[in-house]
């Protein structure tokens, strides 16, 4: 992309106010909200492969993982493009010049690797008429938070998080983008039984990427060697994925950072540092009533 062209994007996004809308009672983006009709009626390929999460569980880590095991392990073919343009982000509207991830894709030879936090309710029905693969990664609802909450004060294209107190409160009723932690990792789970769905914990990738990366290449049909997939896990740890500007988000236009680094630390258990202890009893008070049932166990340190 055009240096000028990122530097005018940058310009405009910093005068225009984020507004926040609601389809079916989940917040989205009104950029999104405008543009609904083009996102939902998105027409899948049967070869697609879908990476979907809630925001800051792994997106982009897991991009990587998928795209390397896709083209073998050849990293000079990975740093074709930066992520955020080499998987399309299926209901982002960015500001002109750049495209959006619709029209990002359809330029897109098969197979695609497509990017979604959308709620599975408002997944465009193509996906399942297709029945295409899709990896969800899910992380611990507290480090999402703390993670959530840095990026959107880095993001120029989400709302201000507004003091730590109050996001905290935001968060757990579900009203940031994308909506509720807990509606966005019980609805994919409880879709496992009907689609094609590899359903992966971050802290299963954080304590052993190897044998999450495995069971990745499985899922989508491939074989390959161990000397190509220790290539692989090198490639995607968070070090290396933190110096590679393809990954690292420093070419992104609308992320400034100046004031957190987008890459940040990828741990878990970071929640810590930010939760008090009053906070932390509110939280699993919460996480109880909503996960009760859910089948979904989530670990909060390792």
């Amino acid at each position: 992309m055009d240096p000028r062209t990122i530097q005018e994007v940058v310009k405009k996004t910093e005068n225009s106010q984020v507004t926040m809308r609601h389809i079916e009672g989940v917040p989205l983006l009104g950029s999104t909200c405008d543009a609904w009709d083009s996102i939902y009626g998105f027409k899948a390929r049967g070869d697609d492969i879908l990476i979907a999460t809630f925001p800051k569980a792994g997106t982009t880590w897991m991009q990587e993982i998928v795209d390397l095991i896709l083209l073998e392990g050849d990293v000079e073919k990975s740093r074709r493009a930066p992520s955020f343009i080499k998987v399309p982000f299926l209901e982002l509207i960015p500001l002109k010049p750049m495209p959006s991830g619709v029209e990002l894709a359809q330029t897109m030879k098969s197979p695609r690797v497509l990017k979604t936090h959308l709620p599975i309710n408002l997944l465009p029905p193509s996906f399942w008429e297709k029945n295409v693969k899709a990896v969800y990664v899910a992380r611990n609802a507290k480090d999402c938070m703390v993670s959530y909450y840095y990026f959107q004060k880095i993001s120029k294209s989400l709302p201000d998080p507004g003091t730590w107190e109050n996001y905290f409160s935001t968060f757990l009723s579900g009203d940031v983008p994308w909506g509720s932690w807990f509606d966005h990792v019980i609805g994919w789970g409880k879709a496992m039984d009907k689609h094609q769905i590899l359903f992966i914990f971050y802290e299963d990738m954080i304590e052993d990427p190897m044998r999450e990366i495995r069971k990745v290449m499985k899922f989508l049909g491939k074989d390959l060697s161990e000397e190509v997939l220790e290539n692989i896990k090198y490639h995607t740890s968070f070090q290396a994925m933190k110096e590679n500007p393809m990954t690292n988000f420093s070419l992104h236009p609308n992320v400034d950072q100046t004031i957190s680094l987008f890459m940040r630390k990828g741990t878990v258990g970071d929640w810590r540092n930010h939760f008090s202890v009053a906070q932390n009893i509110i939280f699993d008070e919460e996480y109880k009533k909503k996960m009760e049932g859910s089948g979904l166990n989530f670990r909060t340190e390792l």
